[in-house]
């Protein structure tokens, strides 16, 4: 019987469907992996703006959690918007209790509308119980500079800010750079001995609600499916970047990618 890999996405639900655990699901889908979630939040957004929240409770996201890794053992795992401590120390205190491995951070703290999607008060958690638990972790540089407790906006400061966070516990960390100054964007990995970077021209487009939940949700589908870091990174960057090319044209603000693009182009 051919036992297809699970992957365990942890976010806040999109209704628009272009992000949060709508935009994982997708994703794992087309990289032929079993998607599976656990639930955090409920969004009532669009493309526009996001309009209500109500956070899950923590016991509930645990619960989820402990039900899938039971039972369906996923091979790797990523987090999205985690909307304040308790629920981040709820999902940090599941990860360990189940010894999952392969988590993608992706720090997720505003909406591409504004929204702010994480607690202020939360950020100190998410530093000291998921950071250190992270085998990658994908901020882009407002993000890199609240974590790194520093300015990033030149590549210089990207890659201080990623020997910080590694500093901080990450055993890995990819800098994206889509807030650079330019036409062109570089992101930047760093694992604590080796540097890579990814340079691409920016894609002037205003579809692009989801990008970063798409991104590190193909990351986590190629740890899942076996790549190593740098592999399922790039195969992650070529899904996302054909996924903005093709967006299906859909709402009147960010517009959503389109996951239906094949996972190898």
């Amino acid at each position: 019987m051919d036992r297809r890999p699970v992957a365990l996405t942890i976010a806040g639900s999109d209704s628009g469907g272009g992000a949060g655990i709508q935009a994982d699901l997708k994703t794992f889908q087309a990289f032929g992996v079993f998607g599976t979630s656990a639930i955090t939040a409920i969004t009532a957004q669009n493309t526009v703006g996001v309009r209500a929240i109500q956070k899950i409770d923590p016991a509930v996201v645990a619960a989820q959690i402990l039900a899938v890794a039971e039972d369906l053992q996923p091979a790797a795992l990523k987090t999205g918007m985690l909307a304040d401590a308790p629920i981040i120390e709820a999902v940090a205190g599941s990860i360990r209790e189940t010894r999952l491995d392969h988590l993608v951070l992706d720090p997720v703290m505003v909406a591409k509308s504004g929204a702010r999607l994480l607690e202020e008060d939360a950020i100190a958690a998410l530093q000291e119980s998921l950071l250190p638990l992270a085998q990658l972790v994908t901020p882009n540089l407002p993000e890199a500079a609240i974590l790194a407790a520093r300015p990033v906006a030149t590549l210089d400061d990207m890659r201080a800010a990623a020997e910080e966070l590694l500093a901080r516990g990450a055993r890995a960390v990819l800098i994206k750079g889509g807030h650079l100054s330019g036409s062109q964007l570089v992101d930047l990995y760093f694992d604590g001995s080796d540097w890579h970077d990814w340079r691409d021209s920016r894609l002037e487009t205003r579809h692009t609600h989801g990008t970063g939940c798409t991104l590190s949700a193909a990351i986590c589908a190629g740890l899942a499916l076996g790549r190593p870091p740098l592999e399922a990174i790039g195969m992650a960057r070529d899904y996302t970047r054909r996924a903005i090319e093709a967006a299906p044209g859909l709402g009147e603000g960010h517009g959503p990618l389109n996951h239906w693009v094949p996972a190898i182009g």
